[in-house]
């Protein structure tokens, strides 16, 4: 799978703030890329040069194969973070009129936001003013015009916000089948369950700079801290020779609860085989890092990472 965009050393400084430092990563086409970092950190500078809304003082962005264009913009659709319709105006109306910008014409503009409209179950307020409708009836109608000229890079800024779980829930299958028609996206929010739930790969800022960027799923690897927890119905008697360590025990409901640090070089397969010889097991599970973990422990430890040393540690 090819590269979509890649970030080539961008720096942006504005007055005495430096936004972004020599700044690189690479988005991977057809795939969900999460932008993550603390408030400040960079992202919104970075979003704000994709959109060719500022320029970088050096380096480049590369779009679809080439240097980007004035006209790439067309062919992203950019949900903010601050919505922008404009509130006295009808929803229909300025629906729209917001995709006659993006080249739709009046006829194909209707009919698609007809469909979209019945989809999210908004239809009925066509006619109303945007003022009239509540956050997350105002959120919907906002994305869809985000995605109604079928972009090939779709950028999402906090998307769920003022969504309740049933919507938001509804929002996310719709980002994950963009993604399955191809749609290249890029995802920041500060809710990192949501990362979890959507993101293929992610990139890191803190202090305007890339701490961590790779595919999700190696750079969980990489922050696994060995943990395992074992329940049992019968008390777990630990031995010198074990290679394990327990961490802490608790006793409830009749049974018997262990956290276990594995030994350097011990797998968990090495941890279960040995403890089917002494207790049966009930349950048995590594304690796996979410992504909020490692985004406390990398932004805390201010810790610089990169593609290279994670694929390095694999």
């Amino acid at each position: 799978m090819g590269v979509f965009l890649n970030v080539n050393n961008v720096t942006k400084r504005f007055e005495n703030h430096v936004a972004l430092s020599n700044v690189s990563l690479s988005v991977r086409k057809g795939r969900i890329f999460g932008l993550l970092g603390p408030n400040g950190a960079g992202k919104t500078t970075l979003i704000r040069i994709l959109n060719r809304i500022t320029a970088p003082d050096s380096g480049e962005v590369i779009f679809d194969g080439r240097p980007m264009e004035p006209d790439d913009v067309m062919r992203i659709g950019y949900l903010p973070e601050e919505r922008g319709l404009y509130r006295k105006m009808k929803v229909g109306e300025q629906a729209v009129y917001l995709a006659r910008l993006k080249g739709l014409s009046k006829e194909e503009a209707v009919s698609r936001l007809q469909a979209w409209f019945e989809k999210f179950g908004i239809m009925p307020w066509w006619n109303r003013k945007l003022e009239e409708l509540s956050k997350g009836m105002a959120q919907k109608v906002q994305f869809i015009i985000t995605v109604l000229h079928n972009p090939d890079l779709l950028i999402f800024d906090e998307p769920f916000s003022g969504f309740d779980p049933v919507n938001a829930e509804q929002l996310k299958q719709e980002i994950l089948q963009l993604k399955e028609q191809g749609h290249t996206i890029i995802f920041s929010t500060h809710n990192m369950a949501s990362v979890e739930a959507v993101c293929d790969d992610i990139a890191l800022i803190n202090h305007s700079e890339v701490v961590l960027h790779g595919e999700m799923r190696q750079i969980k690897d990489q922050f696994r801290t060995g943990l395992y927890e074992l329940i049992t119905s019968q008390p777990l008697v630990q031995q010198d020779s074990d290679p394990y360590a327990i961490v802490s025990h608790d006793a409830r409901f009749g049974n018997e609860y262990y956290l276990l640090q594995a030994k350097d070089g011990i797998t968990g397969n090495d941890v279960v085989k040995q403890l089917c010889e002494k207790v049966d097991i009930l349950s048995f599970a590594e304690q796996t890092p979410s992504m909020n973990d490692i985004f406390l422990k990398v932004i805390g430890k201010d810790t610089k990472w990169n593609e290279e040393q994670i694929e390095s540690k694999s």
